[in-house]
């Protein structure tokens, strides 16, 4: 699996894109978040080669805008340009207060021949849920979902393709539980800033053998990249994730 960090920063950051993952497989590629402006984003990381016609679908974790603020125009892009929906995969409870509390007020009402016509939902997005505790296969991506401790209702992910899997934290407090879950994958990315985040320093403490497979992202820009003792994920820099060796 090719992971490219398309941001690596918080919702506060004037040196990074905020935190989003592009995943590519032979067959499938899956949006991880959808910040503002995403097809830029898009463009600068993979240098013009992916777009928004060649996502399979969005994965959404959460709705603070750092994570959701591009779905607007990723959604009219698909409608107007692309003259199809976008695919949308989130939780029950996200979806519930996706278009209400999110999208409604910028797109619940389109123009055609001068005419008001209301628009809804499904007008725009088709949805697939992943509840917390669920598991959903897109192309040859199997994904996973969990529950995290953050302000709003969020999911971390397990996805794995056939030749390698990460585990994704989203945003979240520290949560060893958590963490043994992502574990179960071949890498880790996990978020670290400060208030309702996962100290860095709580993840130094973790088992070396652990922290090797560890990741970072979602990371303050005051943040020592250089210095950290857990690797970093650098913005628009594309790794390659493959199956661990068993033990013998």
């Amino acid at each position: 699996m090719k992971v490219t960090p398309l941001g690596v920063g918080d919702a506060f950051s004037a040196l990074y894109y905020s935190t989003s993952l592009l995943l590519e497989t032979e067959t499938t590629r899956l949006l991880v978040d959808c910040p503002h402006p995403i097809r830029k984003i898009l463009r600068e990381s993979t240098h013009g080669r992916v777009d928004v016609g060649d996502i399979d679908a969005v994965v959404l974790t959460h709705l603070h805008a750092d994570h959701a603020s591009g779905l607007e125009g990723y959604a009219y892009f698909c409608h107007f340009a692309l003259h199809k929906r976008a695919k949308l995969i989130c939780s029950p409870d996200v979806l519930a207060a996706l278009w209400p509390q999110h999208l409604r007020a910028g797109m619940g009402c389109l123009l055609r021949d001068g005419v008001a016509h209301e628009m809804a939902m499904g007008d725009y997005f088709d949805v697939t849920l992943l509840p917390p505790g669920g598991a959903l296969t897109v192309g040859d991506v199997h994904l996973r979902a969990r529950s995290t401790v953050h302000h709003v209702p969020t999911c971390a992910l397990r996805c794995a393709g056939p030749a390698g899997s990460i585990g994704y934290s989203a945003d979240t407090a520290f949560d060893e539980d958590l963490i043994a879950w992502l574990a179960e994958e071949d890498v880790i990315i996990h978020e670290t800033n400060l208030g309702a985040h996962t100290p860095y320093e709580k993840l130094c403490a973790l088992d070396p053998a652990l922290t090797a497979r560890m990741r970072l992202v979602h990371y303050p820009d005051h943040f020592d990249v250089e210095s950290s003792a857990i690797a970093c994920l650098r913005q628009g820099e594309p790794f390659v994730v493959r199956r661990r060796q068993a033990a013998a």
